[in-house]
């Protein structure tokens, strides 16, 4: 995209106040993420529930010279303004007309789930064989499609493209803006299935997509997509794949094969078996597919699907040592993925920061051009240092303005030690596969051990945003991070809901939210049970207590006083309803409203807890507990003469008492992907996987035994597994001896003998492929966080909380 301002304007038929001769290369929609001010517009997008404008002065202040508003603010000086009706509408507009522009070749993929991994797959697959472009991350919305559109440039051949809906008549808006020559349909769910009338409904409205395209790849498994897609669409190229021999593309193998073998057509593609599972295999089959109607050969095609088993398609985030952050991304580098991550690093509170760069490989450009643009957006970032690696990357050193390092290969940064000498920063590793710059990562880690808790931030935010999607606008959000946020790491959770706006965070002692402010968290975060002891700290790092006694309210009015504290100081009052736990009773009522006149507090919120909002067999229970709140807390706003927020909902008060979300709702375990409603449940994502790795396999002989006092015992020829993971994990005792199980290349191998300190062991008879250093799910998908809370015999918090700190968590984003 180059545009000038007055160019964009003519396009979109928008009113022009400032320089029309600006040039235009990219638009920015969040002002959180902006990784370039030079030739950058920020667009302030509005919506039902937001308004972009908020962010206006922000991102003025970043040095934003261009702003596209529906609403001009004449007290910004020197500032260029596109004036449009609907800035949603401008956006689609010129992202079609940039479209239709191109003469490259486009793929248009579209469904419930599985686009975004097909095109992160077929990405990688193509890059290399024609200059390409895709949507980065998942944008496939009303405004992530023409965002990706907007990335396309003259050089480009190829458009790789997902396509997402959630409300119906969504799709025509999007055909319009744009038409794929190839379109794929991957696997229809239940994804945004409630918002539609029925699972014909949703078809309907997916497949509008294709009514330009001239090839539609398509399962047929699904009878009624098939049938739909013959009547609609017969006249156009029409490709089915599939597990079902009628598919003009399926799976011609069985679960014993060592190879998978594909049937395209009359011809058959074999290669080896990495995963069986059901939906890599669908996706396997539709991938192959589009790569035939590009017209790649096959033994090109199942070099591509081999290199697949090692990608990552996903950012992640590491504690390292000397109180360092490690963001790791070295699969494959293009200047796209470079503006990704350095998106990412926009999330981080850290102030100083640094890159390691390699060398970026396989693209069609001049390289004077291509390293002049990668250095000015890098120099944009104000890296304390930049360290290149490569023989071409090297040559421009110059470019860069931060102190550079270059050097010819990985080994020679390692050698060097400058890395190991990084303290207190940010550490950016991004780099093409070759230069093997993983090797980084396991050099600044912290924590060595093989076993690891992985915990999605993308699927957290997912959640969230379907909680969000069940409640009223202006309805805030309160996210639970206490006890290490379920173990998951309270500061590292904390600045990612922080930086996508959480209204509050909760924690249960004042010592986690002290640690939080002392590391640059900056949200309101109420202390759930504020102990006596810490009332000073609380009002020195501005925490906000819960107050639920005539005596915590008195003590820790005494200590603002002492403090000198001149203002309201803003706490929240803890009603009893039924829990028996902590909280004012509403016989108290009276005197509270009474202790609480002429002293400097205010009343921030009026909140209590369900205890059992998740058992349905209770529900007269909660009723009763609601409408003791609902009576009490009008009492106290009444009597207060002003408005606080009320809010009693957990996770599964949200989903279950829809009618009952007040001022703001209580996240914690729903945000993790978990939820005690069953059709909740299916539009949730999972957020934590624990994961180790196969240390040495074994034989045993009939009657030789395994672990300590010999729990058991093999009564034939047995092949076992050592784990380095044990009670010291995490990993409670009890499920040993054949109580739990683990998942092995997608089987489940049980436990055998009594679990260790630091290592159990497994039973992998049934899984012939399994071998030395191969990954194990503890828990994940299989089996679930859930599944494996049953083995223990508890709930999903407890074995959260209870995964140790040794345990080594990685963040990531797909």
């Amino acid at each position: 995209m180059k545009y000038t301002v007055n160019e964009i304007a003519n396009i979109t038929n928008a009113k022009v106040i400032g320089d029309k001769n600006m040039i235009i290369n990219n638009i920015a929609f969040d002002s959180r993420i902006i990784y370039a001010i030079k030739h950058t517009a920020f667009i302030a997008i509005n919506t039902k529930k937001n308004s972009g404008e908020k962010y206006i002065e922000s991102v003025i202040d970043r040095g934003i010279k261009v702003v596209i508003s529906e609403h001009h603010y004449p007290q910004y000086e020197d500032i260029t303004w596109i004036f449009v009706e609907n800035s949603m509408q401008f956006l689609q507009k010129l992202a079609k007309y940039h479209f239709e522009q191109s003469h490259l070749q486009s793929i248009g993929i579209t469904g419930s789930n599985g686009k975004t991994i097909l095109k992160e797959w077929l990405y990688q697959c193509l890059w290399n064989e024609f200059p390409t472009v895709k949507s980065p991350k998942s944008f496939n919305s009303q405004i992530g499609l023409p965002l990706s559109l907007l990335q396309i440039n003259q050089d480009h051949q190829l458009g790789i493209f997902e396509v997402g809906i959630s409300m119906p008549e969504e799709m025509q808006v999007l055909e319009n803006i744009f038409h794929p020559q190839i379109g794929l349909l991957t696997h229809i769910g239940t994804a945004h299935a409630a918002n539609f009338d029925s699972e014909e409904h949703l078809i309907d409205e997916k497949i509008e997509l294709f009514k330009e395209s001239e090839v539609i790849i398509y399962s047929s498994d699904n009878l009624l997509v098939h049938n739909k897609i013959k009547e609609l669409y017969s006249s156009k190229k029409l490709i089915t794949y599939g597990f079902q021999d009628r598919n003009d593309v399926y799976l011609k193998t069985n679960d014993k094969d060592e190879d998978i073998v594909v049937k395209y057509f009359d011809e058959e593609i074999s290669f080896p078996a990495h995963q069986r599972d059901e939906s890599t295999l669908t996706n396997v089959l539709a991938l192959i597919t589009v790569l035939k109607e590009v017209n790649i050969s096959n033994d090109r095609i199942i070099e591509k699907i081999n290199v697949l088993k090692a990608v990552e398609m996903r950012l992640e985030a590491i504690e390292g040592s000397k109180n360092n952050i490690i963001i790791n991304d070295s699969f494959n580098l293009d200047l796209d993925s470079l503006k990704t991550a350095l998106q990412f690093l926009n999330e981080y509170q850290k102030s100083k920061k640094s890159l390691v760069l390699t060398d970026i490989i396989g693209v069609n450009a001049n390289s004077q051009e291509l390293y002049e643009e990668v250095s000015e957006i890098v120099n944009e970032q104000k890296f304390a240092n930049v360290f290149l690696i490569g023989e071409e990357i090297t040559l421009f050193k110059n470019l860069f303005k931060s102190a550079t390092f270059t050097f010819n290969n990985t080994q020679e940064l390692i050698d060097s030690k400058h890395l190991t000498e990084i303290e207190n920063q940010i550490i950016l590793l991004k780099g093409a596969r070759k230069f093997e710059i993983q090797k980084l990562k396991d050099l600044l880690e912290l924590r060595k051990h093989d076993t690891v808790l992985e915990i999605n931030l993308n699927a957290i935010l997912h959640n969230i945003n379907y909680h969000k999607s069940l409640l009223k606008p202006s309805t805030k959000m309160m996210a639970m991070v206490k006890a290490n946020a379920y173990g998951l790491g309270s500061y590292e959770i904390s600045e990612f809901l922080q930086h996508h706006h959480i209204d509050y965070l909760g924690v249960a002692y004042a010592d986690e939210g002290v640690e939080l402010r002392k590391k640059g968290i900056t949200t309101p975060i109420i202390v759930m049970n504020p102990e006596q002891h810490s009332y000073e700290a609380i009002i020195q790092y501005n925490l906000e207590p819960e107050i639920y006694s005539f005596r915590v309210l008195e003590l820790f009015y005494e200590t603002v006083q002492r403090s000198g504290f001149d203002k309201e100081y803003p706490i929240h009052i803890k009603l009893e309803t039924g829990m028996h736990r902590l909280g004012f009773k509403e016989d108290e009522l009276q005197q509270l409203i009474q202790n609480l006149q002429h002293k400097n507090l205010k009343v921030q919120s009026i909140f209590s807890h369900l205890s059992s909002a998740d058992i349905p067999a209770e529900k007269d229970y909660t009723i009763m507990q609601l409408e003791i709140f609902e009576r009490s807390s009008g009492y106290l706003i009444k009597n207060l003469g002003y408005q606080p927020l009320r809010h009693i909902l957990n996770s599964s008060g949200i989903t279950n008492y829809t009618s009952h979300h007040y001022d703001m709702v209580r996240i914690g375990i729903g945000m993790l992907g978990e939820s005690s409603n069953a059709d909740i449940q299916k539009q949730l994502q999972y957020t934590v996987s624990f994961k180790t790795v196969i240390s040495q396999i074994s034989m045993i002989t009939k009657g030789e035994s395994v672990g300590y006092s010999r729990k058991y015992k093999a009564d034939h020829l047995t092949k076992i597994a050592t784990l380095p993971v044990g009670y010291a994990d995490g990993i409670p005792r009890l499920i040993g001896n054949e109580t739990g199980n683990v998942g092995v290349n997608k089987t489940l191998a049980p436990i055998i003998g009594n679990v260790c300190m630091d290592m159990m062991m497994i039973n992998i008879d049934g899984i012939p492929t399994a071998k030395e250093g191969d990954q194990v799910t503890i828990f994940n998908a299989k089996p679930s966080l859930k599944e494996f809370a049953e083995y223990c015999k508890t709930i999903t918090y407890e074995v959260l909380t209870s995964i140790s700190p040794r345990v080594k968590r990685i963040y990531v984003k797909d």
